[in-house]
């Protein structure tokens, strides 16, 4: 019986945690650490110096992002304290190859994140890029979905 109490309570624990790691992030909490390294192969480090994220999840909406970017000119996420991250974890290596050298001529950083679980806390929406407004802390203090497609990004880094 204790044996089977143990059992209980470790399954127990073990999807109270797979639970709360399938959470989205939300207003309040505190932002995961990132690893990744940017398209020239810099290593990112999130800082409190960063007041927004800018996520794009989707090869298409990341192509317009990018583009929307580039056309702000380079240290355009500088100025506004945002970093941008893309997740890459699925692009095949074929793709790669033709992706990661045009992604080098972009004037912007892109954080390129090759690593399926580290963006799985980030909400996400079908042809759009999260951004979340972060406190001085590092928390979340606001999230929004920008659909670089239609709008400026300008509005969502103020």
């Amino acid at each position: 019986m204790k044996k089977l109490f143990q059992r209980l309570l470790v399954a127990g624990i073990f999807l109270l945690c797979v639970a709360a790691r399938a959470a989205p992030l939300a207003v309040g909490d505190a932002v995961p650490a990132i690893a990744a390294n940017d398209q020239h192969g810099v290593a990112f480090q999130f800082t409190n110096g960063v007041r927004f994220l800018l996520i794009a999840t989707e090869m298409g909406c990341s192509k317009s992002a990018n583009q929307k970017l580039a056309a702000a000119g380079a240290g355009f996420l500088e100025q506004h304290h945002a970093a941008y991250l893309v997740d890459i974890h699925t692009m095949p290596a074929v793709a790669r190859v033709f992706a990661l050298p045009k992604m080098r001529k972009y004037p912007q950083r892109i954080v390129l994140v090759d690593t399926a679980d580290v963006l799985t806390a980030f909400p996400a929406q079908p042809g759009r890029v999260t951004v979340l407004a972060l406190t001085p802390a590092g928390r979340v203090e606001k999230i929004s979905f920008w659909n670089p497609a239609q709008e400026p990004v300008a509005d969502y880094l103020k």
